[in-house]
């Protein structure tokens, strides 16, 4: 598989994302060729759709102002977190565990790094429809089948740092189901399902960084994918929360600690 870093420097909030996009590839030398996968950062996506909060519009609750104490946060920000979470969990230093639209993530995808100054950068309002949108319209204009992922950063339970995942997904099929099939010695297997989109999320986040690196797109071409003309929703990348590995147990602990 080949990448290529696309930046495109400070983006205005409410610019159009399409022309964005083109632009920035234009400028980078590069073409879209059949079968490539464009990776698009949230955030570029929440700049250009105007998801932004200016912190001086915040009136933060008693509930946000306790959270924010146990976390170190201002109450501002975990204002926002509330808002936008689906369910808190807890906390530690530094950020609050939530749960939003089906994926456990850290502050519900509020953030402060890469917001313009004074303000907090939200999730996209609907990244499968985005994902989809910049599909088609990529088809239309160019005349080639690329696939979309926007992006974003979390972490893993009890790994250091974050790593890419993917948000939404358009133009391939983003998992691949193993069960069934045969491991080297010929036992099936049971449970296995390989996250295409989350893997390419995560080698692209090598390239876009976390910090001022100024690329919010990487391309790639190569990858081993099927093609898929149909509206994706990212509930097939997702799993109920009883069936998941870590929050089903947790979500259990007195059975575990029967078991201990």
């Amino acid at each position: 598989m080949e990448f290529f870093n696309i930046r495109t420097g400070l983006v205005e909030v409410g610019s159009g994302l399409t022309s964005v996009i083109f632009k920035a590839v234009r400028e980078a030398g590069v073409e879209f060729f059949e079968g490539d996968i464009l990776i698009i950062t949230s955030k570029l996506v929440a700049t250009c759709e105007n998801r932004i909060v200016p912190v001086l519009n915040i009136k933060p609750s008693e509930k946000s102002k306790l959270l924010a104490e146990k976390a170190s946060l201002s109450p501002e920000f975990a204002e926002v977190v509330i808002r936008e979470a689906e369910d808190v969990y807890g906390c530690v230093e530094g950020a609050i565990l939530t749960l939003r639209e089906g994926i456990i993530q850290a502050n519900a995808g509020v953030d402060r790094s890469n917001a313009p100054p004074g303000t907090f950068i939200l999730l996209p309002e609907n990244p499968d429809k985005t994902a989809y949108s910049i599909h088609k319209t990529i088809k239309e204009e160019e005349g080639v089948h690329v696939g979309v992922i926007i992006c974003d950063s979390n972490s893993l339970p009890l790994r250091i740092g974050t790593g890419g995942f993917a948000l939404a997904v358009a133009g391939f099929e983003p998992v691949v189901d193993e069960r069934g099939k045969n491991d080297l010695f010929g036992r099936p297997l049971q449970v296995t399902r390989r996250n295409l989109a989350d893997s390419l999320a995560h080698a692209a986040q090598i390239l876009m960084g976390e910090s001022d690196e100024g690329i919010p797109m990487v391309l790639v071409r190569g990858a081993p994918v099927r093609l898929v003309n149909d509206f994706i929703s990212s509930d097939v990348l997702k799993i109920a929360p009883e069936e998941c590995m870590f929050l089903g147990v947790l979500c259990s602990r007195k059975d575990f600690y029967e078991i201990k």
